[in-house]
């Protein structure tokens, strides 16, 4: 989310987070988004920045400045590096650790991180770091076997409701929705989140 009136119209649709992108390299960068209007957006909505390879001191400076509830983070972060960072935010940031999501992709490594992060993040393994626009094959879950929940993204769009439905996990958390959902890069359609979220509560 990066449009202040597109902004407004997404949080009126009552959404449990909304991300904002704090990666330079994406064409959903929120530039110059002032940080007052997302410090009034209403509190019931996880102000979430999304970071790629940042540095400490930046994540916390940019949580501070737009008074982010969540932190997610998509690059290359050791479990060390989250460890200091939970340090300098204290328990109530949320910390959130997106891992690209492909053919062989080792499970294993994500038990350094699971005492560290409130949820995992599976994405489409993408150079771009996420916003591809592309699914990956859902059956890889099945070798998912921590207990930490987490929020599945990568490609979700209309089509997506009934084999979402078909979901039977309950570490499943949250679905993020994006590029699917736009009329140009940090641009939401309206109508179609609408619709998205009377089908999947169906």
């Amino acid at each position: 989310m990066k449009v202040p009136e597109n902004i407004t119209e997404v949080a009126a649709l009552e959404p449990d987070y909304l991300g904002f992108i704090f990666y330079k390299g994406s064409k959903r960068f929120v530039a110059d988004l002032e940080p007052e209007f997302v410090k009034n957006l209403p509190a019931a909505i996880m102000k979430t920045g999304v970071f790629v390879n940042e540095s400490l001191l930046e994540i916390v400076e940019m949580v501070n400045r737009y008074d982010l509830c969540a932190v997610q983070l998509h690059g290359e972060e050791s479990p060390e590096f989250i460890e200091e960072l939970k340090r300098h935010l204290g328990s109530h940031v949320e910390m959130i650790k997106a891992f690209g999501m492909e053919e062989g992709f080792d499970f294993s490594q994500l038990s350094t991180y699971q005492h560290l992060v409130d949820y995992f993040l599976f994405d489409t393994k993408t150079p771009a770091h996420g916003g591809s626009g592309q699914l990956f094959d859902w059956a890889l879950l099945s070798q998912y076997e921590l207990q930490v929940p987490y929020f599945l993204s990568g490609g979700i769009d209309l089509n997506s409701t009934e084999a979402l439905k078909k979901i039977n996990d309950t570490r499943l958390y949250a679905l993020d929705i994006n590029s699917r959902f736009e009329l140009e890069p940090g641009l939401k359609d309206i109508d179609k989140l609408i619709d998205f979220k009377h089908r999947i509560k169906l």
